[in-house]
């Protein structure tokens, strides 16, 4: 499996990735690079509260091109989009400054409802134009906040829907689906060695909160948010070796 440019192990395909800017998304970012001739990213401004995230996404693509020379090579333009009536349309955590906790249904309330079925149906609409029928996507529904929209399920038929609306052959990649943050951390370690590490820590941003003004081990946030503390105890698994070995995310169906 070769690209155009004979390069090993990587397809002559095109990709786009959802890339937000934090953990989840660097990891896939770093998996598409392996993989693909050519990848874009695409990322939303949808009134987010932790809008630094959208200041995180440029510093890590920076990073990985500066640090990564045969991945600057396949990674191509960025594209931004404002999807801010979200956020008036939701009024969650994620998108008004209200304490974070559960809601009468059971979920946090920092879901926002139909977030990830707008952002893939966006991004198909730009993949279209631009000929990037892979979409890959760091959602996971194994440490997760239980959001139903980061399900397997959800997304393949999110996948399904974009393929009959628009009569073309998308196909949505979800390398973590089935990995805890332990594993996504090792994987990647696996991807990009303790350079990518470090872009992951120094760089990206997972905090519901937008806080950057403490860095501890795991990287910066307030430590209390549930973002947070997936995040510090999926790094110090990573780094305890608590958890199950994994190569490759194996796909399920």
């Amino acid at each position: 499996m070769t690209d155009s440019s004979g390069i090993k192990g990587v397809e002559d395909k095109r990709a786009l990735v959802l890339f937000s800017g934090g953990q989840d998304s660097t990891t896939a970012l770093a998996w598409a690079l392996t993989r693909f001739a050519h990848v874009e990213t695409i990322g939303f401004s949808y009134g987010q509260r932790h809008g630094v995230e959208l200041t995180a996404r440029k510093n890590v693509l920076a990073a990985i091109r500066s640090g990564f020379p045969d991945w600057s090579k396949r990674l191509g333009a960025d594209h931004q989009y404002h999807l801010e009536a979200l956020a008036e349309l939701s009024e969650t955590a994620l998108t008004r400054e209200v304490e974070i906790a559960l809601s009468a249904s059971g979920l946090p309330n920092t879901f926002v409802p139909g977030r990830n079925l707008l952002f893939l149906t966006y991004a198909a609409a730009l993949g279209y134009r631009r000929d990037l029928l892979i979409l890959v996507a760091g959602m996971c529904e194994t440490d997760y906040s239980g959001y139903p929209d980061c399900r397997h399920e959800t997304l393949q038929a999110q996948a399904q829907a974009i393929r009959l609306g628009m009569d073309k052959d998308f196909q949505v990649e979800t390398p973590l689906m089935w990995l805890n943050k332990a594993q996504t951390f090792e994987l990647a370690y696996q991807l990009g060695g303790e350079q990518l590490i470090e872009i992951i820590l120094e760089q990206t941003h997972s905090c519901y909160l937008g806080e950057r003004n403490t860095r501890f081990a795991w990287g910066y946030g307030c430590g209390e948010c549930p973002a947070c503390q997936l995040r510090a105890k999926g790094f110090e698994d990573w780094q305890a070796g608590a958890y199950e070995r994994v190569v490759e995310p194996s796909p399920k169906t």
